[in-house]
C-alpha cells in the first residue's frame, strides 16, 4: 500500500497525525480482512538516508491509532525489507523505511519500482496527497501489480468530483494564500467554473497594484502583475476582490491596525487581513452558494491579529447550508486554529494534488488506477 504519511516531526515527535488518522480506514479493513499489510510512504525531501526522516516514530504513531502493533522494516527494498515482509503474519501491518532515502522512487526508476512490487501481491494507492507525483512507490509499482484505489482515494476524488465536476450551484471559490504565480491556473481554470470567486490573502495585493491601487509595503508579485490583469479581465464580474483591509506597519502581534478602504492603503503600512466589510460581502456570496470550496487564508492567520477574516469567513461556509470542501495545508491549518473543525463537508488531505486537481491537471497516481 502507498499511504501518505508525511507527518510534521519536532524532535522524533509527531506534531500532527491528520494524514495518520486518514489512512487508517483502508489499513484497518485489510487487516480485518486477513491481508498482510505492506506500508510504503515517503517523509520530508531527505538527500540520501537521514536519520531524522526515519519512518520510525511514525510507526508509532500508525500503532497507537491502529490499536495493534506496527512492524517496522529498516529499508524499503533489500534484504531488510524481505526479511521483515517474510516474518509478518496475516492480519498484521508492517510499515517500510522513507521511500524517499532512494533517489530513484522520485526518478521513477522501473528497476526500483519492481523489488518494490516483489514485496507484494496487489497494490492499493491510498495516497492521494502524493498522487501529483509521478514516483516509482506512487504509478511505478502498478506496471507490476493489480493496482487499486483505497478508501482515503476514492474519498478524496469522490468530494473533488461533487464539487468541481457536478457541483449543485451556484457554486463559489473562496481562494486566498499569498501567491498569485503558484495560483493563476488554479485561478483561469475555477473561473470556467464557478459561479463566484472570491480572492484573499497576499495575493489580492497583486491585483490590487495591478489595476493602480497602492499596496505600501504589502507582499506583491511584480512578476504576475499581467497574470493577475489577465485573471481580472477575463473573470469580469465574477471574480470578486476585497473593498476593504486590515493594515499594519508590521507583520507582528499587538501592531496598531487600521482598517482602509483597497485603494487606500498608506505608504509604511500592509494590508494582512480582509476588512469587515469584505467579510460581509464575501458572507454574501457564501450564503447564496449551494457549493462552496475553499483553498487558501484570507489574511495572515497564524497571527491572531490578522485571523478573524479567515476565521469568518470560514464561520460563514461552516454555518451555510452548503457542500463545502476545504483543501490546502495553510487552510486546514488555520481551520484547526480557529476552532472550525469538523464543520465542512470534506477537508481533503491533498495540499499540491488538491490544487493541480483544482487546476484541471490529471494526476498521475490516479490516472494509473483508472488504467488499471
Amino acid at each position: 500500500m502507498r499511504e501518505d504519511l508525511n507527518v510534521p516531526l519536532a524532535k522524533g515527535a509527531i506534531t500532527d497525525d491528520a494524514r495518520i488518522r486518514a489512512a487508517v480506514p483502508t489499513l484497518k479493513h485489510l487487516a480485518e480482512r486477513g491481508a498482510k499489510v505492506i506500508v510504503m510512504s515517503h517523509l520530508g525531501r531527505p538527500k540520501g538516508a537521514e536519520p531524522a526522516l526515519s519512518l520510525r516514530p511514525v510507526a508509532v504513531g500508525l500503532a497507537k491509532q491502529l490499536d495493534q502493533e506496527v512492524q517496522f522494516a529498516d529499508d524499503c527494498v533489500g534484504e531488510a525489507a524481505r526479511s521483515a515482509v517474510g516474518r509478518l503474519q496475516a492480519g498484521h501491518v508492517l510499515l517500510l523505511e522513507n521511500v524517499r532515502f532512494h533517489p530513484e522512487d522520485e526518478a521513477n526508476d522501473a528497476d526500483f519500482a519492481r523489488r518494490l512490487a516483489a514485496l507484494g501481491e496487489l497494490y492499493v494507492n491510498d495516497a492521494f496527497a502524493a498522487s501529483h507525483r509521478a514516483h516509482a512507490s506512487v504509478v511505478g509499482v502498478a506496471a507490476y501489480l493489480p493496482a487499486y484505489a483505497g478508501e482515503l482515494m476514492e474519498a478524496e476524488l469522490a468530494a473533488l468530483h461533487k464539487a468541481l465536476d457536478d457541483p449543485k450551484r451556484p457554486l463559489v471559490a473562496v481562494v486566498g494564500g499569498a501567491k498569485v504565480s503558484t495560483k493563476v491556473g488554479v485561478l483561469r481554470h475555477l473561473l470556467q467554473k464557478v459561479d463566484a470567486l472570491l480572492i484573499g490573502g497576499a495575493m489580492a495585493n497583486t491585483f490590487f497594484k495591478a489595476q493602480g491601487y497602492p499596496t505600501g509595503k504589502g507582499l506583491v508579485e511584480d512578476s504576475a502583475l499581467d497574470d493577475a490583469k489577465a485573471v481580472k479581465k477575463s473573470g469580469g464580474t465574477k471574480l470578486v476582490l476585497p473593498v476593504d483591509l486590515v493594515c499594519a506597519q508590521r507583520m507582528e502581534p499587538k501592531q496598531q491596525l487600521r482598517v482602509v478602504s483597497a485603494r487606500g492603503v498608506e505608504p509604511g503600512w500592509m494590508a494582512l487581513d480582509v476588512g469587515p466589510k469584505s467579510v460581509a460581502k464575501f458572507a454574501k456570496h457564501i450564503g447564496a452558494a449551494s457549493t462552496i470550496v475553499w483553498n487558501g487564508p484570507m489574511g495572515v492567520a497564524e497571527i491572531p491579529d490578522f485571523s478573524e477574516g479567515t476565521r469568518a469567513v470560514g464561520e460563514a461556509m461552516a454555518s451555510s447550508n452548503a457542500y463545502t470542501l476545504v483543501g490546502g495545508g495553510d487552510t486546514v491549518a488555520a481551520i484547526d486554529a480557529l476552532g472550525l473543525s469538523g464543520r465542512f463537508s470534506h477537508v481533503s488531505t491533498g495540499g499540491g494534488a488538491t490544487l493541480e486537481y483544482l487546476e484541471g491537471k490529471e494526476l498521475p497516481g490516479v490516472a494509473i488506477l483508472k488504467e488499471a
